[in-house]
């Protein structure tokens, strides 16, 4: 897959574009993703970054990094995508001067959107106004029940079952791997320490069973209270893995949530709970597994 930071970077040639931020690339973006590669014409998309929403000043907890979007993206099927950088003047943009900017350059014939997009100055334009600028649009329908509003709230109630459900996907964790205390193989469980991008969302603090690196892993987010600890950590502890996890990106995948973190009586209580969790994320199943 092509990615493009310009339009210029990208031949001109036909294409489906699919409009859209897609954090997350949950099921309904994947509908609009799969739409563009059905075309028959060269499948794209046209995306942003940041997210829009913080330039206007909000603050947002991203469901993925631009990096695993990308990766998500290019899985579904794009051919190329041009990462559009979103700034105040962009929002200022008249909807009819972003389409001249950022789709006829790249040869855009079709356009794929969700059926409430919109863009421009004021979100003034909308698929209506894309259609009578001459272009074949293609309305794709919501997918009732799923946003990254609600995937985000379910995160953040540790519902990682649900979320999964919605994005299509086990919920993850997406960071590099840093050096930490080193009290988990002191315990017998190294630990790898993922250091996350400040601006992605971490779901409850508590106990996951999940998996990274091909391994079932067994992963704690929060803050450590049984030694005191205040600064957020996510500590994945893989299953039957021997090796150096330093520097690496780790996508940590939540299958399901074990229990809270907690202060526990004595250290070989802790032991004996972390022993009980890799029982249980080790005949943990994935939550898309069919019944």
């Amino acid at each position: 897959m092509t990615v493009a930071r310009t339009p210029a970077e990208l031949e001109p040639r036909p294409r489906a574009v699919a409009l859209g931020t897609f954090d997350g690339v949950h099921v309904g973006h994947q509908r609009i993703l799969r739409a563009a590669v059905d075309s028959g014409l060269t499948p794209a998309v046209v995306t942003f970054d940041p997210h829009p929403r913080v330039v206007l000043g909000n603050r947002v907890e991203l469901l993925t990094t631009l990096e695993r979007r990308l990766e998500l993206i290019a899985a579904a099927g794009i051919a190329d995508v041009l990462v559009v950088p979103f700034t105040p003047e962009l929002a200022a943009l008249d909807p009819g001067a972003f389409v001249d900017a950022f789709l006829r350059p790249i040869g855009t014939e079709v356009v794929v959107a969700g059926a409430d997009f919109r863009f421009g100055h004021g979100r003034a334009g909308d698929l209506g106004l894309v259609e009578r600028l001459g272009f074949d649009v293609r309305r794709v329908p919501l997918v009732e029940g799923v946003s990254s509003t609600l995937i985000r709230s379910l995160l953040r109630a540790g519902e990682v079952g649900r979320a999964a459900s919605l994005l299509g996907r086990a919920a993850e964790v997406d960071g590099i791997v840093v050096s930490g205390d080193a009290r988990g193989g002191t315990l017998g469980f190294p630990t790898a320490n993922v250091r996350v991008p400040p601006d992605l969302l971490v779901p409850a603090f508590g106990i996951y069973a999940g998996a990274a690196d091909g391994h079932r892993a067994a992963t704690s987010i929060g803050v450590n209270p049984h030694y005191g600890g205040a600064e957020l950590r996510v500590e994945a502890f893989l299953l039957d893995y021997e090796g150096d996890l330093y520097g690496r990106r780790l996508i940590v995948e939540l299958w399901r949530r074990l229990r809270d973190e907690r202060v526990f009586e004595s250290e070989a209580d802790l032991v004996a709970q972390i022993a009980l969790d890799v029982e249980e994320t080790r005949a943990a199943q994935h939550p898309l597994t069919p019944a």
